[in-house]
């Protein structure tokens, strides 16, 4: 078995990319900005709407952002999964509005497929091309097998792809498809004649969400048929690494902005952070925080060197960043007082986010349920 290299292969390279993304967003989207970009309308009936700034997504390619994790061979920098995860919290500590998190999970999944075609798709993601996953059903399961889109002999699509990420922000999916011979992974543009784009409804303002149709639509098969399901399989670790990440990076953010409000809010003559009641479950944000963060950079760097450990890895990384999500966002709100529960309150913006990603790829129960039959079955 393979150790894991100190600092969970941290290096040089990677700190200069993730100090690089955090002066970006400092620089580009900040609380106030994002409020006003997406926030700006808090009526109940407003419309659904796709609120993100391209400009700011093509500095960020132009930054190599959605190069980090290509492989060298198709025009990427062929870094670490830990880059990645460096970039994801990034995000989530400013909830910028972009399609990058959803990209880098289609990038890895496109790794696995071991195709030329899947090279190419990677070529054009490491150029700024926003790919995004269309692989969850209606029942909200993305395990391969259940797939809702068939893929006939001729290589037309037909069914449906629920709760896609970003959708609107993406200039292609990849596809997973039942077919004769098993599932396969097909590349789909976002114009292709036949797909049918409806957006969802959600909590989150910084994200959007959509159902695909595909009615005959034509695509590039990625992964063959039969293959399909190991692809997606050998990619999981890593997309719950990048949502593990995104809820820390939105923990910090809660936890620090809390933490200053407890400084300067004063009641009963003493600031609020005097106060047993407020200090100590602060303190309790702050020790799940480093947990999270801790098994998330544990669990990318298993990808890398301990590929047989990474799935349960990922898992308990996921399990406890959504718990830490959930008491993380509670805390923030109740300490705001009246405020947090405000629309003018930033901390809700963060608050929404955290409530999606905890759900996500399967909340902390479904997580550890996963871990006991993983345990149990190793010992038995």
């Amino acid at each position: 078995m393979a150790e894991q290299p100190k600092n969970f292969g941290f290096g040089e390279d990677e700190t200069m990319l993730r100090d690089s993304a955090r002066k970006f967003f400092a620089d580009h989207s900040t609380a106030d900005k994002l409020h006003r970009l997406v926030a700006h309308d808090f009526r109940i009936d407003r419309p659904n709407e796709s609120v993100w700034e391209p400009q700011l997504w093509q500095q960020m390619v132009e930054l190599g952002w959605t190069a980090a994790c290509v492989p060298e061979a198709a025009g990427g920098l062929g870094m670490p999964v830990v880059a990645a995860i460096a970039l994801a919290e990034e995000v989530g500590r400013s909830a910028c509005p972009s399609p990058l998190i959803t990209t880098m999970a289609a990038t890895f999944v496109l790794n696995a497929c071991g195709t030329q075609a899947a090279q190419d798709a990677l070529a054009g993601i490491a150029e700024g091309k926003a790919t995004a996953l269309a692989v969850t059903n209606q029942k909200g399961s993305w395990h391969a097998e259940d797939t809702d889109v068939t893929l006939s002999a001729d290589g037309r699509l037909t069914g449906e792809a629920y709760f896609v990420q970003d959708a609107r922000k993406c200039e292609q999916f990849v596809v997973s498809a039942r077919s004769d011979q098993g599932v396969a992974l097909v590349l789909v543009a976002a114009d292709a004649e036949g797909l049918t784009l409806t957006p969802d409804a959600i909590i989150d303002l910084t994200r959007d969400q959509a159902r695909l149709s595909f009615d005959g639509v034509q695509g590039t098969l990625v992964a063959e048929r039969g293959k399909g399901t190991g692809a997606l399989e050998t990619a999981l670790p890593a997309r719950l690494c990048l949502v593990s990440a995104d809820m820390v990076g939105a923990g910090e953010w809660l936890l620090q902005t809390t933490t200053e409000y407890a400084k300067t809010r004063v009641q009963f003559d003493r600031p609020l952070g005097f106060f047993q009641a407020v200090k100590h479950p602060l303190v309790n944000v702050m020790i799940q925080i480093d947990n999270a963060k801790s098994l998330t950079y544990n669990a990318a760097c298993a990808i890398d060197h301990e590929p047989e450990k990474a799935l349960q890895y990922a898992r308990m990384a996921k399990s406890e960043a959504s718990d830490m999500a959930v008491y993380s966002s509670s805390r923030a709100v109740q300490f705001h007082g009246g405020i947090g529960f405000t629309w003018e309150c930033y901390v809700h913006m963060f608050f929404k986010r955290q409530m999606h990603n905890q759900v996500y790829l399967g909340d902390a129960k479904l997580q550890r349920a996963h871990l006991a039959n993983m345990v149990i079955g190793e010992a038995a």
